[in-house]
């Protein structure tokens, strides 16, 4: 249905526009009562699904990547369509407009997106008040759990197994435009203070082709300084949080295996493989020549090599999330297969609509099964 008809109503318009429209079509309908059908529709439960990664519990490892939920306006309705997690932002320390438009194009003959939309969004606080609205406030994860005694590792599992495992949220966090990069880091540090109580995890984003030098971050020194400071402030909390970096497709061999190291060295928790890409190898589509970064299809081997390579070169030191080009249940397949602990879907849940998602879980129910 959503490919037949929804989605060739949808794409007859502006595709920002019609973002908007959905936000607010799918808010109508869960204030109408349908969460609950679309829950029964799209949601797949079952213990074999649940991943324990950098201590939480996902109830399955299909989430929605960052950039579709930028403000925290819609996680908990996104919910109900069958995802194990959700990452909101990019959010910046304050406000900002973002790029001019227009800035959202599709690539339609390539299955594909190109994006410059330059970390539109409300700003942290903005972000934050809506999360404490809706009652999210977590707890961190455990420390080391090798660590506590006998009896209280005892009272946490019939306390985990007692209850069933709830969507997670992750803080992809960014710099505001105007930020010169010598800065960059009290951006970041502002952003993890003001939404440590209200997220599971944290995603450094240092990867976005839209914010002028931001990729600039991801060498080697400034990643590290950044990276190291953020740990500074995770570890001086009662209960740390996990922190993972999200990294460009574009990087060589030379700067992944510098990535590797960085991880080794400042003890982050993961990476998310990968961010869109400045590539335009290959495409059909007419606008293919729009300046931004391009996701869907195209991505899809590039993301896939770079996860394999990150998990072969680490001896699989660190968990991967995985995302780039997911547009079917084999595709998400293929990235576990190279070395991801998780995948996440952007341009595929556009392109594909909410049945992907259950679609994905449901084929690796079925491995379980072979």
């Amino acid at each position: 249905m959503y490919k037949t008809f929804i989605r060739p109503l949808f794409f007859r318009f502006d595709p920002e526009k019609i973002h908007h429209f959905t936000f607010s079509l799918v808010q109508f309908f869960h204030k109408i009562g349908f969460g609950s059908i679309f829950r029964s529709i799209y949601k797949v439960e079952n213990p074999k699904l649940e991943r324990e990664l950098f201590g939480l519990k996902f109830p399955n490892p299909v989430g929605l990547a960052a950039g579709f939920d930028k403000d925290a306006k819609l996680y908990k309705e996104l919910s109900n369509f069958g995802f194990g997690f959700i990452e909101i932002g990019t959010v910046t320390p304050k406000p900002q407009p973002g790029n001019e438009k227009p800035r959202l194009f599709r690539l339609k003959e390539d299955s594909a997106i190109i994006n410059r939309m330059g970390f539109n969004n409300g700003g942290v606080e903005e972000a934050v008040e809506r999360l404490k609205a809706n009652g999210k406030a977590v707890s961190a994860p455990r420390n080391d759990p090798a660590k506590s005694t006998s009896e209280e590792r005892s009272k946490r599992t019939v306390a985990e197994r007692s209850r069933s495992p709830r969507v997670l949220i992750g803080g992809n966090i960014g710099k505001n435009k105007i930020t010169p990069n010598e800065e960059a880091v009290n951006d970041y540090i502002i952003c993890f203070e003001a939404l440590f109580d209200y997220v599971d995890y944290f995603v450094v984003n240092v990867s976005s082709p839209n914010t002028p030098n931001l990729r600039a971050l991801q060498e080697k020194k400034p990643l590290t300084d950044l990276l190291q400071t953020l740990q500074e402030k995770n570890n001086s909390k009662a209960k740390r949080k996990p922190i993972l970096l999200k990294i460009a497709p574009d990087l060589t061999d030379e700067q992944l295996l510098d990535i590797i190291e960085i991880v080794e060295t400042t003890q982050i928790d993961g990476v998310i493989a990968t961010n869109t890409t400045i590539s335009r190898d290959g495409l059909a589509s007419e606008n293919k020549k729009e300046m931004g970064g391009l996701s869907g299809k195209p991505l899809n081997k590039r993301a896939t090599e770079v996860i394999r390579f990150l998990s072969e070169k680490s001896n699989k030191a660190f968990p991967i999330i995985g995302v780039g080009g997911i547009h079917s249940a084999e595709d998400a397949l293929e990235k576990l297969d190279a070395g991801a602990s998780l995948v996440q879907l952007y341009t595929g849940f556009i392109y594909e609509g909410p049945g992907l998602i259950k679609e994905i879980n449901k084929a690796i129910l079925k491995r379980h099964k072979t």
